[in-house]
Parts: structure tokens; sequence; C-alpha cells
């Protein structure tokens, strides 16, 4: 970069950032390999444990995709109103709480949910939630919405000009622009979304459990929780590290080149529509599908918020005070690698990515163990490890606004003598403001619903939201747990919006 950032950067912490994410990354890899137990190797419910996490993580990964499919191309082909809300609300699973649309998913195809009530009301057999099918249930319902924004960008991608010419042509839209298009940009989104089951510990702590229902990442929290036996516990860890390794790279190295050229940004005019109602029953289905569990958990939350205990608003105030803690951090991390730029940081940004939080809790386990008792310093792993887990979002966020920052202005910045920290505060800071509220709005969400290392290192006394909701669940206390959640939802999505409108608020000044 010039001048004026590498200046900058001098002056900031940058290897004090990159010690930090390599500590928490690969410096917990080292740890865990170091304490792993290689000569015992693994008994047969652990290689139970591998089989099911890939098994129903590839499962996951192509039911998402194959059902994102019709629902992208709808959205592609129509235009109605509340599109753009429509596509909107499918980002929404991303920084939804997972515990909170779990329970929602209980309440629809639970033991006692509307399925299984209907299903009796015509004397059919029940269905279960838990196990295999209930993880893959959940993680569809997750990535799903992931999907089809995938799916969709392949699709607004192709340029106005190839539907015309194949019009013209008289030919098949599907084979000649649609087919291509699919084949390229689903091996990505179907890694991105494997790599993402792969490390869903709580979709598997509260739907799977079980000798054929167990993740690696399960096994590793059974080995320390109830077997304490850390080096079963490290010796996981290498394997579920090198899992997500495996799935991280080829996500990376299949992503796709625009093979269709660019165009003249006309807009789309599509001759092959073909049948509407094919269209609106794959949009009803989806929205339906991903609404009403959000609308179960809305209406039975509302009467359970008499039903919490006390302990829910300390556990309340304990999330928010880590997820502000983890958003700043992780801001600063996102900002200092940003402007330092590069190859190697770059790499170093997303190594997180390869590296699940309970891995990385397992390795801090081991590292605080023999010197203090993890539950003392449990809030200050989370942070860390939250912070750590949503850098690679951060800096794709905030990235490409440094880089569009320094090409627009840094050689006249550089011309007037506006260096250093000046630089920073006058110039690159304002122009940052709507990346910086983005970036921050996600990392607290994720933050505040975020049910993984806590269950490593805290206890009842230092549980925080998501945790005290799990144990609501555990203990049958259901409508305490929905009006908890109901709380949940409401502190995630305002800590978005509160940093997302911050960023956006007089940035016009």
């Amino acid at each position: 970069m010039a001048s004026g950032p590498v200046a900058v950067i001098r002056k900031l912490p940058i290897w004090l950032a990159v010690t930090l994410v390599l500590g928490l990354t690969l410096g917990t890899l080292v740890t865990v390999a170091w304490r792993a137990e290689l000569g015992h190797g693994l008994g047969a419910a652990d290689w139970a444990a591998v089989r099911f996490s890939v098994t129903q993580a590839i499962v996951s990964a192509v039911v998402s995709v194959v059902l994102a499919v019709p629902v992208a191309r709808a959205l592609a082909r129509r235009r109605f109103r509340g599109r753009k809300a429509l596509i909107t609300m499918l980002g929404a699973p991303f920084i939804l709480p997972v515990i909170v649309a779990i329970l929602g998913l209980l309440a629809v195809f639970g033991r006692r949910g509307l399925l299984n009530g209907l299903l009796d009301a015509i004397g059919l057999p029940g269905l279960s939630i838990y196990g295999f099918q209930g993880v893959v249930l959940a993680h569809v319902f997750f990535n799903l919405p992931l999907a089809t924004r995938f799916i969709l960008q392949g699709w607004l991608a192709i340029p106005a000009e190839r539907f015309r010419l194949a019009a013209t042509l008289n030919g098949s839209v599907f084979w000649l622009l649609e087919w291509p298009m699919l084949r390229r940009v689903i091996p990505g989104a179907a890694l991105v979304i494997f790599l993402i089951c792969l490390t869903s510990f709580a979709v598997a702590l509260t739907l799977g459990g079980g000798p054929r229902a167990t993740t690696v990442e399960l096994a590793i929290y059974q080995a320390i929780q109830f077997e304490f036996d850390l080096g079963r516990a490290a010796l996981l860890a290498c394997i579920q590290f090198g899992l997500c390794a495996i799935a991280a790279t080829l996500a990376w190295g299949v992503t796709p080149a625009d093979g269709l050229g660019a165009g003249l940004d006309r807009v789309v005019q599509r001759w092959d529509s073909g049948p509407v109602w094919v269209d609106t029953l794959a949009l009803l289905v989806a929205v339906m599908f991903l609404a009403i569990p959000l609308v179960m958990v809305l209406l039975r939350g509302v009467p359970g918020l008499s039903e919490m205990p006390a302990s829910i608003w300390s556990a309340a105030l304990r999330s928010i005070l880590v997820a502000i803690a983890s958003a700043t951090l992780c801001i600063l991390l996102a900002l200092t690698l940003a402007l330092r730029g590069g190859f190697a940081v770059s790499i170093i940004a997303v190594l997180p990515l390869a590296a699940s939080g309970l891995v990385v809790g397992t390795g801090l386990f081991l590292m605080i163990w023999p010197f203090v008792s993890p539950r003392s310093v449990a809030l200050l792993v989370t942070v860390l490890v939250n912070a750590t887990m949503a850098l690679p979002f951060a800096v794709r966020v905030i990235a490409p606004a440094v880089a569009e920052v320094q090409a627009s202005f840094g050689h006249l910045a550089t011309s007037v003598g506006l260096r250093g920290w000046a630089r920073l505060r006058l110039l690159v800071l304002p122009r940052l403001r709507r990346p910086l509220g983005f970036a921050a709005g996600l990392a607290a969400a994720l933050s505040m619903g975020d049910l993984g290392v806590i269950t490593l290192f805290a206890n009842a006394e230092q549980a925080t939201l998501p945790l005290a909701m799990y144990q609501l669940i555990g203990a049958y206390r259901i409508d305490a747990a929905a009006g908890a959640g109901l709380l949940l939802v409401v502190l995630s999505f305002a800590l978005f919006w509160i940093c997302d409108r911050g960023g956006r608020a007089d940035v016009d000044a």
C-alpha cells in the first residue's frame, strides 16, 4: 500500500493483532496436537462421531443447495411487491441465535409441536426431531437462506444481453445460461455450507446426542465435561481442525470466476418465465418453512416472559457485555489487518474459518487448566474466541472499503501531507463508518447468540443468555426458555441495529 496507511500502521500494534489471531488459531492447534493421545488412537465411538459429522454436513449441504435452486430462480425471474424485503429477510437467519431457532423448530417439529399434533389428529404416527434428521433439518433451516443468496447472486450476474441472445436463438435458457452458472456457483456454496455444518456445535448439542448422533465437537465437549479426558479431547480437536481446514481450502479453491462476461447493466427481460404457480409455490414453501418457527418463538415467548427466573436478567447483562467487548476487539483487529493489507495478512484473517470455536476453546482450556481454574476466566475466553470467529466476516466487510479509500484519496492525502493518525482520523475512519458499523453489528449479534466455548468454561453463575436458555430447555421449562429466547432475539437484533444504524447516521455530513 502507499505510504499513508503504511505510516499509520507503523504506529498501530499490527504485531499484536497478528500474534493474537495466530495464537488463538495455530497456537491452540499446537496445544491440542501436543496433548493429543496419538498412541491410543480413536475408539469405535470416536470414529462414529467422525462419520456422523461428515455425513450430516454432506447431506445438510446437498439438501440446502437443492432446495435453494428453485427459490433463487423464482426470485431471479419474478418481480413483485415485497421482493426486496424477502431477499433482506433471507439474511436474518445468519445473525439469529441458534438456540432460539432450535426452540422454534421444536415448537413446530418437536414431540408436542404443530406437525406431530396434526399427524396425531389424523391418526398417523408422530415424527422425532432428535438425531440425524433433526440435525439436518436445523442445518437446512439456517443454510437454505444462505444458499439462496449465493445462487441468486449467480443468477443476477448473468447479463441481460445473454438472455436476449438466447431468446433470439430460440435456445433453452436453462441449458445455455442457467446450468453453466449453477455448475460454477453450487460447488462453492455447498462447500461453505458443509464447513458451517461441521462447526455447528449448538445444533448437535440440542438435537443430537446418543451414540449414533454425536458430532466430533459434541464428542470433544463430552470428553471434557463428563469424562475429563483431556488427551482424547485434544485428539478429537485435531481431527476437527483437519476436517475444517480441508473444507475451507476446498471452498477457497473453487471460488468461481464469471464466465458469462460483462453486460451493459440493462434491466433483465425474461421470455422464459414459465408457470407463475411454480415460482409462487417455491417462495411460499420457503417463507413458511423459515417464518413459522420464528412466529412460534414469538407466540410462546411473550407469555413466557413472566415465567423467566431472575437469573435470566443477569445472564442477559453478561451476554450484552461479552457481545460489546467481542465486537470492539473484532473491529480493532479487523481494522488493523485491513489497513496493513497484503496477501499474508489476508491469509491470517481467514484462518479462523479453519478453526471452529470449540477447537479454539479446547486449546485454551488445555493452556489454562494447569495454572488457573478455567471457570475464573470464562467470560474473558468467550470474548477472545467470539471476536476471533467473527474476524473473517469483519475483514471481508472492511478491507474493500479501506482499499477504495486509498485508491480514491491516497495520493491526494499524501500530496497535502496528511499522514499518520491525522490521516486515519480525518480521512479513513469517516469513510469507513458504514462498513465499521455493519461489521460491529454482525460481530455483536454473532457473539450474543453464541453457544459454544462458553459451555466448556462457565458454570451456572457465569452463564450467558444462550447457555441459560439451554439450561432451561434441559430442565423442561419450555415456557421460560421461550421467554428467554424472545429476549435473546430482541437483544441480538437490537445490538445489530444500533451498530449498523450508528455507522449510517450522518454519514454524508
